[in-house]
């Protein structure tokens, strides 16, 4: 990771969560010319209208996604990246579907939907 990133979310969809296997995503979001991925990402895949993930070719982890409501970001999952203790989330997005046993005590803004406007507001 050479850039820092625009933001750090959690995500609380279903599809976030199907995709990373845990019962909440955590992403930073960089600005799309600032990944560089090595090798290269290759073909993504697309289970929800609007949003394209890439895994791993050779091990299937989910290695980033983009969503054509937040143009110009990528989105990378917190758990492939070396630096993500130093990471801090700042929005849980789609808070409405959050698992009723989940319980995570901070005092980050919480958005019902996508959090687009926060996550597009970003620098």
């Amino acid at each position: 990771m050479s850039s820092a990133p625009q933001v750090v979310a959690y995500c609380h969809c279903t599809d976030c969560r199907r995709w990373t296997g845990g019962p909440v995503g955590a992403f930073a979001g960089f600005a799309a010319g600032d990944l560089v991925a090595t090798p290269e990402l290759g073909p993504s895949f697309s289970c929800v209208t609007g949003v394209h993930r890439w895994s791993c070719q050779t091990c299937s982890s989910p290695l980033a996604a983009t969503f054509d409501y937040l143009t110009g970001q990528i989105y990378v999952p917190l758990g492939v990246l070396d630096q993500a203790a130093d990471l801090k989330p700042q929005i849980h997005c789609h808070e409405d579907a959050r698992l009723p046993w989940l319980k995570i005590t901070d005092e980050l803004p919480c958005a019902s939907g996508s959090g687009r406007e926060a996550l597009r507001s970003t620098p």
